[in-house]
């Protein structure tokens, strides 16, 4: 079969640095948690200042800033600091959550976000004593080593270490006063790690082998085996297809019928061939800008292509080619950020560090391909750009 796909095709001149970042966040058993920003103030500040303290211009009140450090803890022209590291009864901030005046009380009643908790009040009041210490939005933030517990975890009756990783899951659960489940049978064992893996249970002779299996590497093996199926490779793709917004068809209207299962196969043929991770990301946004590119990865770029499609007559062309723009955006930041774009797509964002300007400096970067707003309502022509699929004796002949 010749299909044709839509794909991208970047302007070559274009060179994209992509980031990804991912932030854990690990307790030594027994330590006192000291407060973090990230963890236990964002979340506060977020949900009951940042709407008129944050990082919106336009709906920002009183001179105030709480997003930023440095300006958080500048005096106010109206000669009081919001902020004062280390001395938290200086602080108006405090002062003014834990008023009972209407008039004064932050949030003001009027806007209808409730007061602080005490458990609130508590964590800002020993996170603005310990320095008021600021950090980035976590999705900017380097992965940072993870340390094994410095001493080993009172571990339950018959319980013991078999890997690093056991240390930092007891020394987690000890932190937190509570116990692990005993170990499973090895029928409830193959039936969980079989769906994890694959989607699908295991076989009654599949069950029977390995409960039948005594030898101290039976789990492992049967790991291993799960991992080599091709089945792994769907079960993990099944995740990354709603990421994408995988879909066979236009989404509008008639919903017509759109050949995307190509670049859903390739998907599952990367994971089961492990494909880095940095490459799975690259051939995704950028695969048509490498050096000779191949077809697998100009295919890959279909991961841009994945948003609904228009052809109702009377539609404004650029109206909906600017939203499939937007539709890349909005993809990418989910995916690959851990962001939400949609807002700053309108204005400086109210929770995110995200301004409107540099909402449409990434807009930028998925705008420079030849792309329509409609596709083709009477004949089934595929929108441009896209990429010929060909079978090898296809190729032979066209050489």
């Amino acid at each position: 079969m010749l299909l044709r796909l839509p794909t991208m095709r970047f302007c070559p001149v274009l060179r994209i640095c992509w980031i990804v970042a991912v932030v854990g966040v690990l307790a030594e058993a027994g330590a006192a948690e000291p407060v973090q920003f990230n963890r236990d103030v964002r979340p506060i500040l977020s949900d009951k200042c940042f709407a008129c303290h944050g990082p919106d211009s336009a709906k920002r009140e009183a001179g105030l800033r709480l997003d930023r450090r440095e300006l958080a803890i500048r005096p106010l022209d109206s000669g009081s600091t919001a902020i004062v590291p280390g001395e938290a009864e200086a602080s108006e901030l405090l002062e003014r959550v834990r008023s009972t005046d209407p008039d004064v009380v932050m949030p003001p009643p009027h806007a209808k976000l409730g007061k602080l908790s005490p458990a609130e009040i508590d964590v800002l009041t020993r996170w603005i004593q310990s320095g008021a210490e600021y950090q980035a939005h976590w999705a900017f933030l380097p992965v940072e080593p993870v340390t094994l517990p410095a001493e080993t975890p009172k571990l339950p009756a018959g319980v013991t270490l078999r890997n690093p990783l056991d240390a930092i899951v007891f020394a987690g659960l000890a932190a937190r006063n509570l116990q692990p489940q005993p170990e499973a049978d090895k029928t409830t064992l193959i039936r969980r790690v079989s769906f994890d893996l694959t989607g699908l249970p295991p076989t009654p002779a599949e069950v029977a082998a390995f409960v039948a299996d005594t030898d101290s590497r039976a789990y492992e093996r049967l790991v291993d085996r799960l991992l080599q199926s091709g089945r792994y490779g769907e079960r993990m793709a099944a995740d990354w297809l709603d990421v994408a917004r995988y879909a066979d068809s236009y989404g509008f209207q008639v919903d017509r019928e759109r050949d995307m299962w190509p670049w859903r196969d390739w998907v599952i043929r990367a994971f089961n061939a492990n494909l880095p991770w940095d490459q799975f990301v690259t051939w995704q946004l950028a695969g048509d800008l490498l050096p000779d590119a191949t077809d697998d990865q100009i295919l890959a770029t279909a991961f841009n292509r994945l948003h609904q499609q228009e052809a109702e007559g009377g539609s404004v062309e650029e109206e909906y080619r600017v939203n499939y723009v937007n539709d890349r955006v909005v993809t990418f930041g989910t995916a690959f950020l851990g962001l939400t774009l949609e807002c700053c797509r309108c204005h400086d964002h109210k929770f995110d560090p995200i301004t409107q300007r540099e909402y449409y400096q990434l807009f930028a970067f998925f705008d420079d391909i030849d792309e329509a707003g409609l596709y083709s309502y009477f004949t089934p022509s595929v929108p441009t750009p896209t990429l010929w699929l060909q079978g090898a004796a296809q190729k032979r002949a066209l050489a």
